[in-house]
């Protein structure tokens, strides 16, 4: 959208009122290049009818958090992001816990339950988020998760790699015998690194 690439704020924010959804998820698009989007624009996205919407919501509000922006405001959004009945709104709503870092501590225990109970897709990024965050009470998720799908295994080896305890060491030992030559490589090169 060209009005983030000029730095129009005001015609970017206008079109969060568009009637069509690709237009409202260019306009938050727009609105982070041009300056930075706040947590009430992002709060008004995710609120959205459209899924589309809400998820690219999701996706900006990961962007401000890797930018360390207002850390505790946006985590608070993206946990109530967590409950979407989109999965893949609820998946972004993960990856974007993930780029807080630690400040994404108060998601642990919602992406841990959504690691073990959540459509796949969302255990996948929950995982991948929980290694990002590498808060010590996510070790039993993340190892339990070296027991589910390939992609998700594959997530938790390479997650691991934030934990400084002997399981998980232990956990990419049996990671690096595992039968997806994918998990297996992911382990054996952080084993490697150690």
């Amino acid at each position: 959208m060209e009005a983030g690439h000029r730095g129009d704020r005001p015609t970017a924010a206008a079109l969060l009122r568009d009637p069509h959804p690709e237009v409202r998820s260019a306009a938050l698009g727009a609105l982070a290049r041009s300056g930075g989007i706040g947590p009430d624009e992002l709060a008004a996205a995710m609120a959205d009818a459209e899924g589309s919407v809400r998820r690219r919501a999701c996706e900006e509000t990961g962007r401000a958090l890797a930018r360390r922006a207002s850390p505790e405001t946006l985590v608070r959004l993206l946990l109530c992001a967590l409950d979407d009945a989109e999965a893949a709104v609820a998946e972004m709503a993960a990856w974007a816990l993930g780029e807080a870092g630690p400040d994404g501590a108060p998601a642990v225990e919602r992406l841990s339950v959504m690691a073990r109970h959540g459509p796949p897709m969302c255990r996948e990024a929950a995982v991948a988020a929980l290694g990002a965050i590498g808060d010590p009470t996510a070790l039993p998720t993340v190892l339990a998760a070296l027991e589910d799908r390939p992609p998700v295994r594959r997530r938790a080896a390479l997650a691991l790699a934030a934990f400084d305890d002997p399981a998980a060491e232990e956990g990419l030992r049996r990671a690096a015998a595992d039968r997806d030559w994918q998990v297996r490589l992911a382990a054996e090169e952080l084993l490697d690194d150690q």
